[in-house]
């Protein structure tokens, strides 16, 4: 009644009426709900429901009342503490009041108490006659609800809990930028703007270290604060009262008051359309490109094992298995390489975007990004339906269901794709194998990430997931007369009428090839079908595995609507096989400004068109000037009209070669133009 009236009413209620203070007029801007508790009006059921309820519960005993004192420890915190529970235990404060009738303190009689119950957060005594500390009351309370001092700290042992040294840990790895186990200045500024929005003055710098150098001796190296330096700042904090310090550093990294990173942290909302896929941008593999360098502590542009375990230190978890070294690029030690490393951040990201959330998160990347949250390394691509129709795409991740019976060399077409043959494909062992292989290819200057899927041989129950794909491989074992039938009937039962490109792979060709039990031959289903003739893939090499073969599938999931396999009859009567892309001639990025734009805006030219049909036009002009000039071919004997016929002819491929050299000339001064502007740009 002091705290809203500001004076001390003449006559004091056994019990006051509920007050709300607004948030607008308390420090913490918070709105706090007062309710009092009288014995003498209440029931122990009303004091029980209104515990329940309770965020904080303030002890209020007379300072002049040794029997008030004693009924804190003998009635009021066993009865409190039998109605909570002990992982969830409410925060207590004690109010000594009426400290205007006494002129001594009663701090050494509840200092034992206080020691006693790790519930405590504070004691404060006040006066409500004279509005002593009343104000200073309520702010502890609200403070002891947002910045509670028990999952921190145990007074009993006068250190941090481990929950806490955890989290701070985390912080620590993550605001260490270079990875060298110190914070040096930049990175104690970059900290404390990321906290607290406000960089620290030099001389403040310099006093908290000099603080730290006093009390610990490994607690600066190097000028630099270590982390048993950094946990004792937050050490001296706690004991010191100033508990918000350490809640805002680590709410501010993502935890709650039980010293768990949040679900709105780890998995922030992202909405994923129908037909869309997710990928990182730009900005995203900046930060884990950065990440790479911080842990590849050799240099040699792979982790080691221990360098993966380092990297995976501010993890809860170890996120990735031996599998993944079977999924991406390794070198020859087994080590992941840059390359390998990205291709399994770019795996996930297309497979489980929300597991590539989290992980972000625990990397801290919203945090060092100064992003609002991990969504925004997060690329949501546009329906491939669109991409249908306007010919051309803007994504970078495709995928490849391979299907085929089996052994009939899925996995080894899928480990041939990481460079390994099949040599090295032995030494797999069986339960680190993986359906899943990872890398990039170049598809007319591009860097693209093809996704190879391999598909269980099970022709009853292939999913959605199984189907849904950018461009599907048949592979059959050209040993096995048996193989090639489940690709004939997974093609006829799920893809003969789908737009999804499809490509016939003739795995193991270094083998005999046999005879087919299937109606028709696997050339024969494929001149049918309008596929290409399958093509021949052995991994069964001493050489790295070709790409030439993956980097045409990526071409073809690119695009799907452009490419047509033609099959000509030549004089022998074998039909030959053109595999035609009018992407070669069109630019994915439609900018007007680069040279495969250039060049396509050139060949549209009026003027260049109107050159071509002048030097067609002069060529047929001589062409027919000859043969006027020697009318009489017929009575000429046939020497000599061969001889002039020759010469017709060799004239039009004279013609038809100045033709070509004009017009490839042209292209080059197109490209050496768009070069110079190029480095024009750049400096």
């Amino acid at each position: 009644m002091s705290l809203v009236s500001e004076e001390f009413p003449d006559e004091v209620p056994l019990r006051a009426e509920e007050i709300t203070i607004p948030a607008d007029v308390t420090p913490e801007r918070v709105p706090t709900h007062i309710v009092d508790y009288s014995e003498a009006e209440q029931s122990e059921e009303q004091l029980y429901q209104e515990i329940s309820k309770a965020n904080v519960i303030c002890i209020v005993y007379s300072v002049n009342n040794k029997k008030s004192i004693e009924k804190v420890t003998s009635h009021w915190i066993p009865l409190i503490n039998d109605r909570t529970d002990k992982d969830s235990r409410v925060p207590l404060i004690l109010v000594g009041n009426k400290s205007d009738l006494v002129e001594h303190s009663s701090m050494e009689t509840i200092l034992p108490i206080m020691n006693q119950y790790q519930d405590i957060e504070t004691c404060v005594e006040c006066s409500a006659k004279n509005l002593k500390n009343i104000s200073e009351l309520f702010y502890y309370a609200q403070k002891a609800v947002l910045h509670p001092t028990g999952p921190l700290y145990c007074p009993e042992e006068k250190e941090l809990k481990a929950s806490c040294i955890k989290a701070l840990t985390r912080i620590f790895k993550v605001s260490d930028l270079d990875n060298d186990g110190i914070l040096n200045d930049n990175e104690l500024n970059f900290f404390q703007k990321t906290c607290f929005n406000t960089p620290l003055a030099p001389q403040a710098l310099e006093d908290v270290k000099n603080v730290v150098r006093r009390n610990m001796t490994d607690g600066v190296k190097d000028n630099g604060l270590t982390l048993k330096g950094f946990l004792f700042l937050h050490t001296l904090f706690i004991q010191r009262g100033r508990h918000e310090t350490t809640w805002t550093v680590l709410r501010r990294f993502g935890y709650d008051d039980d010293l768990e990173l949040t679900q709105e942290y780890l998995f922030p909302l992202i909405k994923i359309p129908a037909d869309c896929t997710t990928e990182l941008n730009h900005n995203a593999y900046l930060f884990l490109q950065s990440v790479f360098d911080k842990h590849d502590k050799d240099r040699d542009c792979a982790l080691s094992p221990e360098e993966v375990k380092d990297l995976f230190k501010v993890f809860p978890y170890m996120p990735w298995g031996p599998d993944v070294n079977n999924t991406v690029c390794t070198n020859d030690d087994g080590w992941i390489t840059y390359q390998g490393y990205l291709s399994q951040w770019t795996l996930t990201t297309y497979l489980d975007v929300q597991r590539s959330l989290e992980y972000l998160g625990y990397l801290g990347y919203s945090i060092i990004y100064e992003q609002e949250s991990q969504a925004a390394a997060i690329t949501v691509t546009r329906n491939k339906r669109i991409d249908l129709q306007k010919k051309q795409t803007q994504r970078s991740v495709f995928r490849c269901n391979v299907l085929g019976a089996r052994d009939s060399g899925k996995s080894g077409f899928l480990q041939a794709f990481l460079g390994r043959n099949l040599q090295r494909q032995r030494r797999i062992r069986e339960e680190h194998k993986s359906l899943y292989a990872m890398s990039t290819t170049y598809v007319y200057g591009q860097e693209k990430y093809l996704l190879l899927h391999e598909v269980m041989p099970d022709f009853d129950f292939l999913s959605e997931v199984d189907l849904a794909c950018d461009v599907v491989c048949l592979v059959y074992d050209v040993n096995n007369p048996s193989s090639f039938e489940y690709c004939a009937k997974v093609y006829k039962q799920h893809f003969i009428d789908s737009k999804t490109p499809c490509v016939l792979i003739a795995a193991k060709s270094d083998l005999h090839e046999v005879r087919q039990h299937y109606g028709l031959s696997p050339h024969d289903f494929c001149r049918k079908h309008k596929l290409q003739p399958p093509q021949p893939f052995t991994c069964n090499t001493t050489e790295v595995p070709s790409k030439d073969l993956y980097t045409r599938l990526t071409t073809m999931a690119m695009y799907p609507v452009v490419c047509v396999c033609v099959l000509v009859e030549n004089k022998k009567g074998i039909f030959v096989c053109f595999f035609r892309s009018y992407a070669s001639l069109r630019c994915m990025c439609a900018c007007n400004r680069c040279s495969y734009c250039l060049c396509h805006n050139l060949l549209k030219l009026e003027l260049l068109r109107s050159i071509k049909a002048q030097i067609r036009r002069l060529v047929l002009s001589r062409f027919k000037h000859r043969i006027n000039h020697n009318g009489g071919g017929l009575l000429l004997s046939d020497k000599t009209g061969a001889t002039h016929k020759h010469m017709a002819q060799a004239d039009l491929k004279n013609s038809t070669f100045w033709l070509r050299a004009s017009v490839g000339a042209t292209v080059f001064a197109v490209l050496g133009f768009a070069m110079y502007r190029a480095l024009l740009k750049t400096r």
